[in-house]
This record gives C-alpha cells, sequence and structure tokens, in this order.
C-alpha cells in the first residue's frame, strides 16, 4: 500500500466521527496508541528520544530490503496515539517515498487544529526525525 493510500484510509476512519465531538477521535488516537508494535527496550535509549516533545517519545528506524521499518513508544498516551499514526504511515515504505509525501492528511483529520500549541510541535517533530531517518538511509544507498 503506498503512503498516500494509507494517509486516505486514516482520513477516512477520522471521518466516522462526528466533527464537533472531539472526544471521540481522542479516543480513537488513544485506542491506535494502545495497538502500536512496541519499541525494544534497548532502544529507548536518549539518542532515540524525539527532541521537541513535551512528552517522552522513542524512535527506532531500521532498513530492510529497501524499506524503512519504524518502532515507537510513547510515556503518553494521547502521544503514542499520534505516533502510532505516523508509524502506520511511513513504517514498511521506501526512503525515497517518505522523503516526498506530504502530511496534509493530518490538517484533513483536523489534529493541528485541535492539538495544544506543544503537541503539535511534538508532532512536527516526529515527522521530522521521521524524514531525518529516511535521509539517512537514503544517503547509506
Amino acid at each position: 500500500m503506498t503512503i498516500k493510500q494509507i494517509q486516505d484510509e486514516i482520513v477516512d476512519e477520522f471521518s466516522m466521527f462526528d466533527e464537533e465531538n472531539w472526544d471521540e477521535r481522542y479516543q480513537y488516537l488513544i485506542d491506535l496508541g494502545k495497538s502500536l508494535p512496541l519499541i525494544d527496550e534497548k532502544y529507548k535509549t536518549d539518542d532515540n528520544i524525539i527532541k521537541g516533545c513535551q512528552s517522552r517519545v522513542w524512535l527506532h528506524a531500521e532498513e530492510h530490503e529497501g524499506t524503512i521499518d519504524f518502532t515507537a513508544d510513547s510515556d503518553a498516551i494521547l502521544t503514542k496515539g499520534l505516533i502510532a499514526i505516523l508509524i502506520r504511515t511511513f513504517s514498511g515504505q521506501k526512503a525515497s517515498d517518505i522523503l516526498s509525501a506530504n502530511t496534509e492528511f493530518i490538517d484533513e483529520i483536523g489534529l493541528k487544529e485541535h492539538l495544544s500549541p506543544t503537541r503539535a510541535n511534538g508532532l512536527v517533530s516526529m515527522i521530522k526525525q521521521i524524514k531525518m531517518y529516511a535521509l539517512a538511509f537514503q544517503s547509506q544507498q
């Protein structure tokens, strides 16, 4: 599945909820976070913490046969849901596809306008870190 197809799928899932009722959307985010494949404890190091997040978010990436697999965890339930959406979108994709992907689907869901400024900044930091991993893996090829 392409990044765009996954993003469209996520937008469709969020469109099931009433636009006025963000409690349901937040609960769905929390539920997504609970389904996040957890990062191996050995990767929960300071080197893997995403800078710019209010909560602690660990992100690890490995390349396998031309695609990048991400694992993550967070100490905050809502943030865990945010990183889960990004992992779902970008894990298993080629570095070049990750680098060229836009993240407008986040605006379509309405996340940025319903997150606190510090969480919105953290979300931007998560995306930047995913793209930095992709850049690093692409430069090794």
